[in-house]
């Protein structure tokens, strides 16, 4: 792989290089990246991979290869602190959770080299008092920031550009291209090379970052914003901070108005519901009049802010007033583009979450984008992932990520899955679309884990299913029950690896991305194959758009789309030599239908059976 990556780098072009766990790929790309002596972007799909190569592998390569070279991490903007915004903040005005983490962050800020949350390992996840704080693109004022020689964003940018390596990772990457044209958004530095790595992530991301979304918190956001500003004290007029007040007042009546009415229109027993022209037709009034909400509060603040002398107050004040006007302006062409909801190009759907209200518009084939946006921009691309073919070809991954012509290099695993790993296929299972799978998959799973002793990962593909599964598990096994959304993500993982015996029941999220080696993890149950669901929006949209081309949109999407998935939630189990483990996969239809020979064909060559009785002859043998 190292040498085909280097050939790649030296002549130009495209490679497209699978590579099995195990086989090394990270180091047989950084080696020929380092040696080339030009600087190289590298994109990831997780940020822990990401940091796994800044943090171990480039330290190992610096001391193995005894070559200078120098690398920067570049995660996106809102995981770093915006000092600008911190000193907007006082102690003791705004909510309580202001007075608990307001002084900490205060405190770091003071000492921290990076300005990188990831630092703070205390701060909660889903803390929502770091977005008053984060240095986002909506509210970044570029080069007229009075904190901008000192902001972290800026340091960052300045070391990647005089870096030879550039790791960041997918959703930077594709955040970054979308905003390429604003002075205000790009952070990564030109680079003639990219090396993206779990590169079957980068549709789904690509779909997320070039399209269109306004909701309740964007909204609520701005309005946040305004109201510190009015109480900033710097306001010029003595009526202005009245006038910002009257401005928020409209915004919020207007934005409960117009996200009430896309509720009663659209909310039902689904959190995510493509809508069309007509299905909006209600909320076209509640739009206009939000619309002319914002244009209200970019007129309120154009006239109150004019810039006096540089370096004064009230010349900061009219520079984050621009910003302010910019973000409404920007608002108000969205609301307008997603309520006509016109674009054939695009796939419009409501989201709800929790008390969130989202409307989206996502493009419906991002081929022609990363085309354009990211494979012309380079001289050269490598593409790399464990799961990047079907059926042998590389065809299916081609066509979604717009690639025309490449180099191709495929690599098995080195494990050896004969020795290492056994597959279960259990026989008499109802069909997954049964009322009776659920139970059927409850006992299942309890008589794996029963001769697993624990030890497993149960990856199920709705939430419904893992919910009906956990009634059944917990009520017959005295294992530690982890349960995906009790805790974040990397509490549950580290939970996991410490406690003897655990399971692990989870979702989409811990079918990627997770990496747990020895024996901690020696069973990985899945409940169905992970089909994406044709009522999702995104995934409706392109069966429509494959059919109307006159092609077959199951077995020339969805197939080969829940093959990857599935290799992906396989791949969790072997993860070192030394592992040893279970795959069960608990869906009949990889023996009842014609396709499901197409799935068998893509996992781990590992022994198949169909009795309980070979798992636990397997666990047996030390």
């Amino acid at each position: 792989m190292a040498a085909a990556v280097a050939r790649v780098l030296a002549q130009g072009g495209v490679l497209l290089a699978e590579a099995g766990t195990g086989t090394g790929k990270t180091l047989a790309y950084l080696i020929p990246a380092i040696l080339g002596r030009q600087r190289v972007l590298v994109s990831t799909g997780t940020k822990n991979l990401q940091e796994q190569i800044f943090f171990k592998d480039i330290p190992a390569l610096r001391e193995a290869l005894d070559v200078p070279f120098t690398a920067t991490l570049m995660k996106g903007r809102a995981n770093y602190l915006c000092l600008h915004r911190l000193d907007q903040l006082n102690e003791g005005t705004g909510p309580a959770v202001h007075d608990v983490f307001l002084p900490i962050i205060r405190e770091w800020s003071g000492r921290t080299e990076t300005g990188d949350r990831a630092e703070l390992e205390d701060l909660p996840e889903d803390l929502a008092f770091w977005n008053e704080v984060a240095a986002t693109a909506d509210t970044c004022l570029g080069t007229e920031c009075p904190r901008y020689d000192d902001c972290f964003v800026t340091r960052m940018r300045q070391r990647a550009a005089a870096s030879d390596l550039v790791i960041v990772n997918h959703h930077l990457l594709c955040a970054d291209a979308a905003v390429r044209q604003s002075a205000y958004g790009e952070v990564i530095p030109a680079c003639p090379i990219a090396i993206l790595d779990e590169a079957h992530q980068l549709e789904d991301v690509a779909t997320q970052y070039f399209g269109y979304s306004v909701s309740t918190y964007r909204l609520e956001d701005l309005a946040r914003d305004l109201e510190r500003l009015a109480d900033s004290g710097v306001v010029e007029q003595r009526k202005g901070p009245d006038e910002i007040a009257r401005a928020v007042e409209a915004l919020r009546d207007r934005s409960r108005a117009f996200f009430g009415d896309l509720a009663s229109a659209l909310r039902g027993d689904r959190d995510r519901i493509r809508v069309s022209e007509s299905m909006l037709s209600d909320t076209r009034e509640a739009a206009a009049t939000l619309a002319g909400a914002l244009d209200l509060v970019e007129a309120t603040l154009t006239r109150l802010m004019k810039p006096t002398s540089p370096g004064d107050d009230g010349s900061k004040a009219a520079d984050d007033a621009e910003a302010l006007a910019r973000r409404a302006r920007e608002l108000r062409d969205e609301i307008r583009f997603l309520v006509r909801a016109g674009d054939p190009d695009y796939v419009y759907f409501a989201e709800f979450r929790g008390k969130g209200v989202f409307l989206r518009a996502s493009p419906i084939d991002v081929s022609t984008i990363l085309r354009e946006v990211l494979l012309e921009r380079m001289r050269a691309t490598v593409l790399t992932s464990a799961t990047l073919t079907v059926d042998g070809s590389f065809e299916y991954v081609r066509r979604r990520l717009g690639i025309r012509s490449a180099a191709e290099i495929r690599l098995p695993s080195e494990f050896d899955f004969a020795r290492q790993a056994l597959l279960y296929l259990p026989t008499h299972m109802p069909d997954p679309r049964s009322p009776d799978f659920s139970l059927a998959a409850g006992r299942q799973v309890v008589e794996i884990l029963r001769r697993s002793r624990g030890r497993a990962f149960v990856l199920f593909t709705s939430y419904a299913m893992l919910r009906e599964v956990q009634a059944v598990v917990e009520m017959s096994l005295d294992y530690p029950i982890l349960v995906q959304g009790t805790a974040p993500r990397t509490q549950l993982l580290r939970q996991f690896r410490e406690t003897p015996h655990a399971v692990l029941l989870a979702t989409s999220s811990f079918w990627q991305g997770v990496d747990v080696v020895g024996e901690a993890l020696s069973c990985v149950i899945i409940d169905k194959l992970p089909f994406v669901s044709p009522g999702d929006p995104i995934a409706s949209a392109r069966i429509d758009a494959i059919r109307a081309r006159g092609g077959e949109p199951f077995g020339d999407y969805q197939v080969p789309l829940a093959i990857l998935a599935l290799q992906q939630g396989l791949g969790r189990l072997i993860r070192h030599r030394q592992d040893r483990g279970v795959l069960a996969i608990l869906d009949p239809r990889l023996r009842t239908m014609g396709y499901g020979r197409r799935f068998i064909a893509s996992m781990p060559p590992a022994p198949v059976v169909q009795d309980l009785a070979a798992i636990e002859g397997f666990f047996s043998i030390v």
